[in-house]
């Protein structure tokens, strides 16, 4: 089929999936198949009480620009990073030519254009495999997605160790610098000015490190899906916007370690409170996670204000949460 048009409407960017007969995937995504209910929350707080509440005090404003109106393919590749002796295979989703698909083609043509970026951190025990499906809805919507395999954390790592967690944002912030490098074979299509980082759960705690402790001043935007602090260090550098997404019923890291982070944010943010979720976003819960992260990364990394405007309704989707919108 034809690359299909975005609904710039009330369906919105959650239409994305749509471009075939298929329904949307309801898969467990993001996903941590075997994490255990101890070995997440290791470095982070799990009240964050150090940290403590804050009032929005900075608004984030995004870099002007115009979000695509057309549905992409997706690409996929395998880039062999590494950062010294860590290894870090970056799976990378992103905006392939040709006719809008809901499945990754492998090394397809990047699409004309130049795109925003979003480092993903998988959790412990995941691979970036994982959350195939909704990095995929990201791509397709125009972003170019970098999911790195971390050496230590990673379902199948030789020396399993969930303190590694505390090297990881530096593993981060190397493989955006790798991806933004001459000479890489995406770099020509990626817009340096507008990056964000994203994670789940160990993952999460990640990318709270790229905008605390390992503050990585490139980042317009972060996206923190049921993961908490990290090491009770404050939010630090130039504004940006922050999503959070957690399942009340989580039993890894609890709902009330993600929100009181969320709370401490110095910045604009909003939170997504799945009220039967746990630390697994599976079945019903897909969609409104989905929607709702896709429409945040158009505003915060293209400026499109139709897609904030669509927040609340997107985070309606199924009745599954509640949105504290403070963006």
């Amino acid at each position: 089929m034809r690359r299909r048009t975005l609904l710039l409407g009330l369906a919105g960017v959650g239409s994305l999936a749509a471009c075939s007969a298929d329904p949307a995937p309801q898969v467990p995504v993001p996903a941590a198949p075997s994490a255990s209910a101890s070995a997440v929350p290791i470095l982070g707080s799990t009240t964050a009480s150090s940290l403590g509440p804050q009032s929005v005090t900075t608004a984030y404003v995004p870099p002007p620009g115009t979000a695509p109106v057309t549905a992409y393919a997706i690409g996929r590749r395998v880039l062999p990073f590494s950062r010294g002796d860590r290894a870090l295979p970056t799976t990378v989703f992103y905006p392939a030519s040709g006719a809008a698909a809901q499945n990754p083609v492998d090394e397809a043509p990047l699409a004309s254009g130049r795109f925003p970026l979003v480092l993903f951190s998988h959790g412990l025990t995941s691979q970036p495999a994982d959350y195939a499906a909704m990095l995929a809805r990201w791509a397709q919507a125009g972003i170019v997605v970098a999911a790195p395999t971390y050496p230590n954390t990673s379902n199948g790592a030789q020396h399993l160790d969930s303190s590694d967690i505390i090297n990881q944002p530096a593993d981060a912030s190397h493989v955006i610098d790798t991806m933004l490098a001459p000479g890489d074979p995406l770099a020509g299509g990626i817009d340096g000015n507008r990056i964000a980082a994203a994670g789940h759960s160990a993952g999460g705690i990640t990318t709270a490190g790229l905008f605390s402790a390992r503050r990585d001043e490139r980042l317009k935007a972060g996206l923190i899906f049921n993961g908490t602090d990290f090491q009770g260090t404050p939010f630090t550098g130039p504004a940006a916007a922050m999503l959070f997404v957690h399942g009340r019923k989580d039993e890894t890291v609890t709902y009330r370690a993600g929100h009181a982070v969320f709370s401490a944010v110095p910045w604009s943010r909003a939170m997504l409170s799945i009220t039967d979720g746990g630390h697994v976003t599976q079945g019903d819960d897909f969609e409104a996670v989905t929607t709702t992260s896709t429409d945040f990364l158009r505003w915060a990394l293209y400026g499109d204000a139709a897609a904030k405007a669509r927040l609340p309704q997107d985070a309606a989707t199924g009745g599954v949460a509640t949105f504290e919108n403070q963006l």
